[in-house]
């Protein structure tokens, strides 16, 4: 059983792993699903483009040059070879769509194992919002008291907020020392 719960998680972090926020939005970009539902990007994306009315912009949006450039600096990818299209970035709801226009079994098991991850993403998000809510019930009721509680809650309030915003991701590779 232990095992089992292990493989589920490791699995879960491969798609944690995956996740980018993009204008606001926890997205899923179109090469990192194709790899789950072990297809080529680029059959994935003629799959969409047949399909277009079911992907509209909250489901799906093609990225910027800027935005590209930023994502690959950030995770180090070789600019050699490589994509010729801006990557299209999948939200929540457009990841589900995609179980639609690609019916495969594999296709079908990934979705639910992603839709299940964004879904356990957004409860985390709400836990740490009621969190700042309890604490600005208790600092109101305790203001008077003390300076130095005032500043635990400042100092709790930026822990919880830090936690809450996606990690930057580091850079993969060999460092040049001169």
């Amino acid at each position: 059983m232990a095992g089992k719960a292990l493989q589920i998680l490791v699995a879960e972090q491969k798609i944690i792993n995956r996740i980018y926020v993009f204008r606001g939005q926890r997205v899923m970009l179109d090469e990192d699903l194709a790899a789950m539902y072990g297809v080529d990007t680029k059959r994935l994306n003629e799959q969409v483009k047949r399909n277009r009315k079911r992907f509209p912009k909250d489901f799906m949006f093609v990225l910027t040059q800027k935005e590209y450039n930023n994502l690959r600096s950030q995770i180090a990818t070789s600019n050699w070879g490589g994509r010729r299209t801006l990557p299209n970035a999948f939200t929540e709801q457009g990841v589900a769509m995609l179980s639609s226009v690609l019916n495969s079994d594999i296709a079908i098991e990934v979705n639910i194992k992603v839709i299940r991850v964004f879904t356990k993403l957004r409860e985390y998000a709400l836990t740490h919002r009621d969190i700042l809510l309890q604490l600005g019930k208790l600092e109101k009721e305790v203001k008077n008291n003390s300076k130095d509680i005032e500043n635990i809650f400042a100092v709790l309030k930026e822990l919880i907020a830090k936690d809450a915003q996606p990690r930057p991701r580091t850079k993969i590779g060999f460092k040049h020392y001169d």
